[in-house]
């Protein structure tokens, strides 16, 4: 039994509506997550205002994409994982093989968003604990600086805030999003050796 409506910018409480308004418009529909967070408008203002934290950083936005789609296929997130392949792919052109990695828990071939990969997937799956970990070393080896390291634990809060929505929720994909639909494998699959 789902206790969530999915609003419309007319449905939405007072205070949602201009948000899903606006994602309506650049967007050409409203993500269902945003529609789901629109029940608490304070957590949809919240996520959105992470959110453009996140993409002021230091990261390009292919390794933005690349903490967001890790972070989502850590937490298991299907929402997530398809919007995340959608937009890496056709709004910031990551190459779709990296995508296809990220998808399968793997890191990619690109040596610097392998480290990038291993370091989001440590730091979701250790919370953190990840200072004295080599996955932080080989991080900094391929080129990150140690203020980009926390960067990382912001776009991993954004996404887990979404992911865990998400599953709340039990938010279905929009029809856009669809084509990039992702079922998660179980957990002793998906973990990196």
């Amino acid at each position: 039994m789902n206790h969530f409506p999915f609003h419309t910018p007319d449905s939405a409480p007072a205070v949602a509506r201009a948000t899903l308004t606006k994602a309506a418009s650049k967007l050409g529909f409203v993500p269902n997550l945003y529609a789901g967070l629109a029940n608490a408008p304070t957590a949809l203002d919240g996520y959105l205002t992470v959110s453009d934290c996140f993409e002021r950083c230091s990261l390009t936005p292919i390794e933005r994409q690349v903490v967001l789609l890790a972070t989502s296929v850590a937490n298991g997130c299907g929402y997530c994982v398809a919007a995340h392949s959608m937009i890496a792919k056709t709004m910031v052109g990551a190459p779709a093989d990296v995508v296809a990695a990220l998808r399968e828990y793997q890191e990619p071939a690109d040596t610097r968003l392998a480290a990038l990969a291993a370091f989001t997937w440590a730091v979701v799956e250790k919370r953190g604990w990840v200072a004295d970990d080599p996955v932080f070393t080989r991080f900094l080896e391929a080129g990150y600086v140690p203020a980009q390291a926390l960067e990382v634990v912001l776009g991993v809060a954004q996404k887990t805030l979404s992911n865990y929505a998400n599953h709340l929720l039990d938010t279905p994909l929009n029809p856009a999003l669809e084509h990039e639909r992702w079922t998660p494998q179980h957990r002793s699959e998906r973990c990196p050796e």
